[in-house]
């Protein structure tokens, strides 16, 4: 069997950028040239992407931002793929690379929870007494997560610090464990914890895309899918027998783990393909109402 001839790449860097703005630009035309797609964000203190491309143009993209001095040991977590993950190419400027909103400043290079790496994260999940919180949206939660972990009742990142305070106060003197998909949030998720006064945190290093790929937790305790931020909507994770379906459909409640988009309120939901087929793709009666009202006789 051939080997795809796409590639998608999942990497950050915390790193101060002098001139954030102007960097943005130049990446952006960089990027347009060489030909690779996905969504960049630049801002002072660093990178943080995502692009698809040909094993040429992701070879060329690694080789070149890797000779910056500024990203020299960045971290590239690589799926092979049929085709681009992404329609279009975004390098936009932010003033965070994920949308915290801390009162305080939150310099992972200065401070962040122990890392783990995937051996050693799976073994401490199966300790008693340990806390693990999942540092990810709650869609992202529900189609997939590590066993018993804590799910987020929250919509965005920014959200965490409230949620933290009003649910996890009583956890201070525990065990924490958090993960997400790549690892960028745990970098923020675990600095904001500690200065909160949680004494023992620590975070999945690479996040759940490198654990998936691990020769020996093989996904072990993940179950369900990893929602990732392309057109895949989602990848496997868990390489062994015990891989297993936890979300259910929309509208039937049938098990699935199959992600679309209602085309009105552009609501992101899990629907199996005879209930995409019958409801149109859409959430609700409301949206489908909006789009084609129903006839009165």
């Amino acid at each position: 069997m051939s080997k795809p001839a796409y590639r998608v790449l999942l990497f950050y860097k915390f790193t101060n950028i002098a001139s954030p703005e102007v960097f943005t630009a130049e990446h952006l035309q960089y990027c347009k040239d060489l030909g690779v797609k996905g969504r960049i964000l630049i801002a002072s203190e660093g990178i943080n992407g995502t692009v698809s491309g040909t094993v040429e143009q992701t070879d060329r993209y690694m080789a070149d931002l890797l000779a910056n001095p500024l990203f020299t040991d960045t971290v590239f977590k690589i799926d092979d793929v049929e085709e681009h993950a992404f329609k279009k190419i975004f390098v936009r400027h932010k003033k965070e690379l994920v949308t915290f909103r801390y009162e305080q400043e939150l310099d992972p290079n200065k401070l962040s929870g122990k890392r783990l790496s995937p051996t050693e994260f799976y073994e401490q999940l199966q300790q008693e007494d340990v806390v693990v919180i999942d540092g990810r949206n709650d869609y992202e939660y529900e189609i997939g997560h590590f066993r018993g972990a804590i799910r987020p009742d929250v919509e965005s990142f920014r959200e965490f610090p409230d949620w933290i305070r009003q649910n996890m106060s009583q956890y201070k003197d525990k065990k924490v464990l958090t993960y997400c998909t790549g690892g960028i949030r745990c970098e923020k998720l675990t600095g904001f914890l500690i200065n909160e006064g949680f004494s023992d945190v620590a975070q999945l290093e690479g996040g759940i895309v490198t654990y998936g790929k691990d020769p020996e937790t093989k996904g072990r305790l993940f179950d369900g899918k990893c929602y990732v931020f392309d057109e895949r909507i989602s990848v496997p994770i868990n390489q062994t027998e015990e891989d297993v379906v936890i979300a259910s459909c929309h509208h039937c409640g049938v098990t699935h783990d199959r992600y679309i988009n209602c085309p009105v309120c552009n609501l992101q939901y899990v629907c199996c393909e005879e209930c995409e087929t019958e409801h149109q793709s859409f959430c609700s009666d409301a949206c489908h109402d909006a789009i084609l009202p129903a006839k009165h006789g």
